[in-house]
């Protein structure tokens, strides 16, 4: 029994590792598809830097890593089934998601997963609603707050350089770009590497291996690692869509966009709050498209984006909750 449960915390962490890597390529997007789509960096070179600082913005805090670890569930009724359950399906959804291009949410992935796989095990009263509230409260706020900020901010650039030539005014903002696509990336690193980690402690703490939740440093630094090797792979299907496909973006806009999205996602990070990366630069292009006026943003694309926001979750969950099922009858013959 003991070396089953073994086998199984290895599996955990081969999976959370897996799915950090999956994040990197899917999530990649969210840091650099405006600087390319406007050409401010070449492809080569945009997705090195965002790998580098997706693994630097990774060391910077855990207060995220908490929050997903036991502020969902307590760790004390999780076991390495659930785990691995969880981490089944919001692969399963990132997967998914990816290969018809379309940018969701791998936090709310892993959010779902967790929360599906403890309802197949334990059911529905072990759940810790006041963080699942504040999650679900992020889902609502953070992209409100990604429209805003990127629209106000853009209608303030208007305003300051109404009288300026646009080719000069887009040569000073490509090199901009360039500035505010790094401050994305660090952002990304720092908030969705750290989902990861929390799903490895919960792990670690159900198998006895540490007797307090806190992230250990090889966990840190495995998740920083795989997170910047998915980053480097790439994921060019989703960066076609958020960064041509949804609004036409000239370097003004992608500085903007990128700004925003950084500002609100370095704040939920410093607040422990796991939010959506992706969400959040989505909605800044959306603030930065309605700047410019209605017709401006392809409706078409964004009911595709918000459909997928609104099932991450509960697919990702039901994904989870059918692999427990599934999962643990094999598991307890074992």
């Amino acid at each position: 029994m003991l070396e089953t449960t073994l086998i199984l915390l290895g599996l955990v962490v081969i999976a959370a590792l897996a799915f950090d890597f999956i994040n990197g390529f899917h999530d990649t997007a969210n840091a650099i598809a405006t600087c390319i789509s406007t050409r401010a960096l070449s492809i080569r070179n945009a997705i090195i830097m965002a790998a580098g600082l997706n693994f630097v913005g990774a060391l910077v805090s855990t207060h995220v890593a908490k929050m997903v670890g036991k502020g969902i569930v307590d760790p004390a009724y999780v076991t390495q089934t659930i785990v691995l359950s969880a981490l089944l399906g919001a692969i399963f959804w990132d997967l998914v998601t990816w290969h018809y291009g379309i940018p969701s949410s791998s936090s709310h992935a892993i959010i779902g997963g967790i929360i599906g796989a403890v309802i197949a095990s334990k059911g529905v009263s072990v759940l810790k609603w006041s963080g699942i509230s504040k999650i679900l409260a992020a889902i609502v706020i953070s992209p409100l707050a990604g429209t805003i900020i990127a629209f106000l901010i853009m209608v303030g650039i208007f305003w300051i350089f109404r009288r300026f030539h646009p080719s000069p005014l887009n040569r000073t903002f490509r090199k901009l770009q360039i500035l505010s696509a790094a401050v994305m990336a660090f952002s990304h690193g720092s908030n969705d590497a750290q989902k990861s980690m929390g799903v490895i402690t919960m792990a670690l703490v159900s198998y006895g291996a540490i007797e307090t939740f806190y992230i250990p440093v090889w966990v840190i630094l495995s998740c920083a690692t795989a997170m910047a090797l998915g980053t480097a792979v790439g994921g060019w299907r989703i960066i076609k869509t958020v960064g041509s496909d949804f609004v036409k973006l000239q370097p003004v806009h992608g500085f903007c966009a990128e700004t925003s999205s950084a500002g609100v996602i370095l704040t939920a990070s410093a607040m422990g709050i796991p939010i959506s990366t992706t969400h959040v630069i989505t909605s800044a292009i959306l603030g930065v498209g309605l700047s410019q006026g209605w017709r401006k943003v392809n409706w078409i694309v964004g009911v595709r984006i918000v459909w997928a926001w609104v099932l991450t979750i509960p697919a990702s969950a039901a994904a989870s909750y059918i692999a427990y099922r599934l999962l643990a009858p094999a598991l307890e013959r074992m």
